[in-house]
């Protein structure tokens, strides 16, 4: 992996040398411990930070200043890593070469990034009243949208069930309730924790020399007030009783929920063949769940699984109707079953890999996936480049896939269906 270099204690900067693109990206991530309490107030940060700052009071002067910066744009970032929550700040910007001559890009976009962070607008040592409650009406109306789409509702449903002695099971924007409750002294409160204790990260990836980066990006945060606290480790599920649950919704279409420990993380030598059996077993439209579930017993309209490295946890989701639950779970726990007792072809665990592969080949076709890979590896603990992960990917046998597939234990089920009539 990518060596970072300190740029002071507490703040880390990676940088990706890459002459192909036109534009470049960096992103300025605030690392917090995944908690309950802030989650909503960090995931309402960068929102009215980008409302205004000092020289820049509005949206219009902002927009104005990126237009001029040949269209840079700055967004808020908001992830959930494993055990970690970041809030910040991603930036995509046209390379310095590609502008007239005289004209810079990436300083200027660095500046104006910490114009954003570290100079915003106040009033009587709050947020101004109006960007607080106009974003937290925006954050209110994105997380109760998510209900909108049934499949990723009910995968939410059945990881805060699963993992409600986890962190995982922390919504990752918060929820309406607490967004409501902020208030513009509280988020200005919290904002100044967050700068004087978070550690930072910054990723980097383009053409300039990573000296250069260093330099502007030293600049920038010299006057950040710091005194960083570091992060514990990422920690792997953090089990509690097993469970089922059943809701009703106004909803045509059930959706089947399923979760299983693994026993296996990203930071584990196994995760690559972790990887591969999570394609195998459901991931994709060659997986065991796919052809047997799907295509040849049409006992539901979409069906795939999903593997959480930072945590070690596997899903499936399944769009079915609801007389056929019971059967539907009984099914995907057979092809389990199958997964374990070394039920594979050589041409099933060749299609996994080339999933693997598409997906992995992905990675370098543009700044953006390039920076969420190697931030988002930074922060799990992960310490495999795409390369090298490719290359680990190829070594798995099917007898490794059968080895992790006994490991794969049911925790939680979730159905969500129709309203009884």
């Amino acid at each position: 992996m990518n060596q970072p270099i300190t740029l002071f204690p507490g703040i880390t900067l990676r940088c990706f040398p890459d002459h192909r693109f036109k534009h470049g990206c960096l992103s300025i991530q605030f690392l917090r411990p995944m908690c309950r309490e802030e989650a909503a107030m960090n995931a309402l940060l960068p929102a009215v930070l980008l409302r205004g700052c000092r020289g820049y009071e509005n949206l219009r002067t902002i927009t104005l200043h990126l237009d001029d910066l040949y269209g840079a744009s700055i967004g808020a970032l908001v992830r959930r890593i494993g055990d970690v929550q970041t809030t910040g700040l991603y930036c995509s910007f046209m390379e310095d070469r590609f502008a007239m001559a005289g004209d810079a890009i990436l300083a200027p976009v660095v500046d104006f990034a910490r114009r954003l962070l570290l100079e915003p607008l106040t009033e009587e040592n709050a947020f101004p009243i109006d960007f607080v409650e106009s974003e937290k009406k925006n954050l209110i109306d994105t997380i109760e949208a998510q209900l909108n789409d049934k499949r990723a509702y009910a995968m939410d449903q059945l990881l805060q069930h699963m993992c409600r002695e986890d962190s995982y099971g922390i919504p990752r924007l918060g929820t309406a309730e607490q967004v409501a409750a902020i208030t513009p002294e509280s988020l200005f409160e919290h904002y100044k924790t967050v700068l004087s204790t978070s550690e930072v990260q910054l990723c980097y990836v383009g053409s300039a020399q990573p000296e250069t980066v260093a330099e502007l990006l030293k600049e920038a945060f010299r006057s950040l007030p710091h005194n960083p606290q570091a992060l514990p480790p990422q920690t792997a599920f953090r089990s509690c009783e097993k469970s089922n649950h059943v809701q009703e919704l106004d909803v045509n279409q059930a959706k089947l929920c399923m979760g299983f420990t693994t026993g296996t993380t990203l930071r584990d030598p196994d995760f690559a063949a972790m990887q591969v059996l999570n394609a195998l077993f459901g991931s994709g439209m060659t997986s065991k769940l796919f052809m047997q579930i799907r295509e040849k017993l049409s006992l539901c309209y979409a069906i795939g699984s999903n593997y959480y490295g930072s945590k070690g946890i596997l899903t499936v989701s399944a769009g079915i109707d609801a007389d056929q639950a019971q059967r539907v779970k009984e099914e995907i726990l057979a092809q389990l079953d199958n997964c374990r007792n070394g039920q594979i072809s050589d041409e099933e665990l060749r299609a996994a890999k080339q999933y693997m592969r598409s997906g992995l080949l992905s990675i370098p076709d543009s700044p953006g996936s390039i920076e969420n890979y190697y931030a988002t590896a930074a922060i799990s603990g992960m310490q495999l480049t795409p390369e090298a992960y490719m290359e680990a990917v190829e070594q798995v046998s099917i007898q490794q896939v059968s080895r992790l597939a006994q490991q794969v234990q049911l925790h939680t089920v979730y159905l969500l269906k129709g309203v009884a009539t």
